[in-house]
């Protein structure tokens, strides 16, 4: 499933703006992008607002279609969301929260994960939650085992329904000794949100520590939690009773710029991202000037381009600090262009190298090995899903009719249009609404040829 792509502020009825683009490539990029708050922050914040007694606000929140999900099903369970004092701010007052049924929640969570994270703060406030049938893109297994066990160690009682999950904490949540199998983000975001206010003091081991983990840490501090990081992924957090609302401004969201980064190693073009900050990429980075790629740090954002021809790279994708996942999908279209083979093992899901099929029937040589490469020497220990990409370069592409797979899968089926020669029609596009604001005007800006064909 996908939501309408939407060119709008965050506050404003969704507006369809077309799901096929008629594109006509072969032109560099070129121009000014701004990236605002991550999605992986802004939607785990918003909520953390119903954790609070005083009502919060948030700020830099993209307008997105998943942070218009996640406030549809805040509003659901009575949550008054407004504009805030700034564009791109939100305001959220919790105190007349309440539950909400199957239909209701259903109904706006569309093909969004976000409300497994709804559980702990409503077992808190309400004593039960419910959770229905969970979507998201199709990229691999996404099992919320990680969530419900964590859940039952806390306390909760998890019955599984024809229409999706009840919880219920008859006794009240407590802390808990938690070791996650994998230092899953969303499993961890469960554990945070649940722990600031259970009894006594949880213990996360496996956490997963990315720089989005790490504000939502410092959001819920804001709002009078305990929590500390402790070596080798660790963190503690300590109960509280209440806990007030908080004011605060989103990280920036590096997957975007990460994107708009490969767009300009693609299509031989020039970008600055505004609000791109180099501490949070330097993974990124690093990859990006191995392959060919030039930078320039600045005060408010970062330049791309190609610094000369382009080099083949051998990438390993792996939780933070290593190269995200999210990251590969771009990047290997500009890998494309590369004279040489390249390599990408992917090692976080074991089905995101479907998108590639569209960039070989452009023209590219990209041959996936479903079990990944057994020699060579590895920084990322094998994993028994693991799937390698080896792509050999430069290949022309040429203009195709193709269907976007999934967000990130996507947004690199618009930038192999952009680079190949001739007109592509790109389908499917309204799901970019997901994870990219006002991502036709972007195109617009940096000087793009294409037509929204409906």
């Amino acid at each position: 499933m996908t939501t309408p792509l939407r060119d709008v502020e965050v506050d404003e009825a969704p507006v369809p703006t077309g799901s096929v683009l008629a594109i006509r490539g072969g032109r560099p990029l070129r121009g000014r992008v701004d990236v605002k708050g991550a999605k992986n922050l802004a939607t785990k914040a918003m909520v953390a607002s119903l954790l609070g007694e005083t009502t919060s606000v948030l700020r830099d929140v993209p307008g997105i279609s998943d942070v218009a999900v996640v406030r549809s099903l805040l509003e659901v369970h009575g949550v008054h969301v407004t504009e805030g004092d700034e564009s791109g701010s939100l305001v959220l007052d919790p105190t007349n929260a309440k539950s909400a049924n199957f239909e209701e929640i259903d109904a706006h969570a569309g093909a969004s994960r976000i409300p497994i994270l709804f559980c702990g703060p409503l077992l808190h406030l309400l004593g039960q939650a419910f959770i229905p049938d969970l979507g998201g893109c199709r990229i691999g297994d996404r099992p919320i085992d990680f969530h419900l066990d964590a859940l039952r160690k806390f306390g909760a009682v998890v019955e599984k329904q024809p229409s999706g999950i009840r919880l219920s904490a008859p006794n009240g949540l407590r802390g808990a000794n938690i070791h996650l199998p994998y230092p899953s983000v969303g499993a961890t975001e469960q554990v945070l949100l649940t722990a600031v206010r259970a009894k006594g003091t949880t213990e996360l081991r496996n956490a997963a520590i990315e720089p989005e983990i790490m504000d939502l840490i410092a959001v819920l501090q804001k709002m009078g939690a305990i929590i500390s990081y402790e070596p080798n992924r660790v963190i503690l957090i300590e109960g509280v009773d209440t806990l007030r609302g908080y004011d605060h401004r989103c990280i920036f969201d590096r997957n975007e710029a990460a994107s708009w980064a490969c767009a300009a190693l693609a299509t031989d073009g020039e970008i600055f991202v505004a609000g791109a900050k180099q501490q949070e990429m330097l993974t990124f980075l690093n990859v990006f000037r191995k392959a060919g790629g030039w930078f320039d740090v600045q005060e408010d954002g970062i330049l791309f381009r190609r610094g000369g021809e382009l080099n083949p790279v051998v990438v390993e994708t792996d939780v933070h600090p290593g190269f995200m996942t999210d990251w590969q999908q771009p990047l290997i279209v500009a890998l494309t262009q590369a004279p040489g083979r390249s390599i990408v093992h992917e090692t976080v899901y074991e089905n995101r190298f479907g998108f590639t099929q569209a960039l070989v029937k452009m023209g590219a040589d990209i041959t996936i090995h479903p079990h990944g490469l057994q020699d060579g020497p590895r920084r990322v220990p094998r994993r028994e899903l693991e799937q390698a990409a080896v792509i050999t370069g430069p290949t022309e592409l040429r203009a195709a009719d193709i269907v976007v797979p999934d967000l990130r899968g996507g947004y690199s089926h618009v930038i192999a249009a952009l680079t190949a020669e001739g007109e592509s029609q790109v389908s499917g596009v309204d799901i970019l609404s997901r994870g990219y604001e006002k991502f036709f005007d972007k195109l617009t800006a940096l000087g793009a040829d294409f037509d929204v064909v409906r």
